[in-house]
């Protein structure tokens, strides 16, 4: 099980839910079974409305995965560089941006900066 806690200026307070790991649901999926006001379009990771920051609460991050669609359109966007798409593959190191339709939670412990 992971906690997966939501903080946004638009929450009266934040919300820690539990998310069960390996169930292959995405950030956005959970936000919308527990009511927290993403904002998303196409669901699809190609238009960037859903960008989140995320913030591994873990002292070790997991592997992080990153689609082609997050690459192009965090960098597109300009939330995430060449560089840390780089250390995201090479180096297990997450990026501050992710795309919330898009990241799958893992069995660890993130705080969701909507």
């Amino acid at each position: 099980m992971a906690d997966v806690t939501f903080t946004s200026p638009k929450m009266a307070k934040d919300l820690t839910v539990y998310a069960t790991a390996g169930d292959c649901h995405t950030l956005l999926s959970v936000a919308k079974a527990h009511k927290v006001p993403i904002e998303f379009e196409c669901e699809n990771g190609e238009c960037g409305s859903c960008s989140i920051q995320v913030v591994v609460m873990a002292d070790i991050p997991m592997a992080i995965h990153l689609t082609e669609k997050e690459k192009t359109v965090l960098r597109l966007s300009g939330k995430i560089s060449k560089e840390q798409i780089e250390d995201a593959e090479v180096r297990d190191m997450p990026p501050p941006w992710r795309l919330a339709c898009q990241y799958i939670v893992r069995d660890e412990d993130i705080l969701v900066r909507l």
